[in-house]
């Protein structure tokens, strides 16, 4: 058994905690917080707490707080010879102290409080520096995903870069459709079929191949159309600088 202590009371800490409730090799035996609010979703549960004072008993510490936060609560934490990773995907390894045992437990995904993960399909990266503790965070991320993976801190951020135009950006692309259309009173659930068959596509095709619209075959009438039509001058500039980008990317002249 696992014994594990959640910094944090986000969304990623929230996702872990209810996953690691139903498992078998892992039990949370506190959750720390700074907010006594946020703790009461975790205290019917689980012992809860302040950062400061946390059970010294746990073999692992888990901080799954904001990227700017990790380095002042780990200096927090009153614990001596224990494993304390963070979850962030764009911070080093070395944001802990050098003395402290460290390593890095980021699930690569996108996590929604209103939304239950099934971790069983999400990579895990992780990362330590000592092979002893890179096996014992190998079989807690076992507990959740047989994708556990490890990865260094430099290839970290890149993905993490990916992951933000492969996600967020997305994300604000679609409620930016969502906005015009609402605004013409059209209903945004006239996208869903074929925002599904992109995200589809391309569990067979690789994105170059998936790729299609106007400024894939260069219909730059289509595209002087579209521009007339938005009304927010920064929609036209992301229209202006996504199509040039695809434009760029297969060849086409502009």
């Amino acid at each position: 058994m696992i014994k594990v202590v959640l910094i944090g009371t986000g969304n990623v800490a929230l996702q872990l905690f209810h996953t690691w409730r139903s498992a078998k090799e892992v039990e949370v035996i506190q959750v720390a917080g700074r907010s006594p609010e946020k703790l009461r979703s975790f205290s019917s549960f689980t012992s809860t707490t302040s950062i400061n004072q946390v059970n010294p008993d746990a073999d692992i510490y888990i901080l799954a707080v904001s990227d700017d936060a990790v380095r002042e609560v780990a200096m927090q934490l009153p614990v001596n010879d224990k494993l304390i990773l963070h979850t962030a995907g764009n911070l080093p390894l070395d944001v802990f102290n050098k003395g402290q045992r460290s390593g890095v437990f980021y699930p690569l995904q996108t996590f929604s409080s209103s939304r239950r993960a099934n971790f069983s399909e999400i990579p895990i990266c992780i990362e330590s520096k000592h092979k002893a503790d890179l096996e014992q965070i190998r079989r807690l991320g076992l507990t959740l995903s047989e994708k556990v993976v490890e990865v260094s801190s430099d290839q970290r951020r890149y993905l993490h870069l990916a992951a933000v135009f492969a996600n967020n950006f997305t994300n604000h692309l679609l409620k930016i459709s969502q906005d015009i259309l609402v605004e013409k009173e059209l209903d945004f659930e006239l996208l869903r079929p074929l925002i599904r068959e992109t995200t589809s596509k391309v569990e067979e095709l690789s994105p170059g191949e998936a790729q299609t619209g106007p400024a894939r075959r260069s219909d730059t009438g289509t595209m002087d159309k579209h521009i007339d039509l938005l009304e927010n001058e920064l929609h036209k500039d992301i229209y202006r600088l996504i199509s040039k980008s695809i434009q760029i990317n297969y060849g086409n002249k502009l």
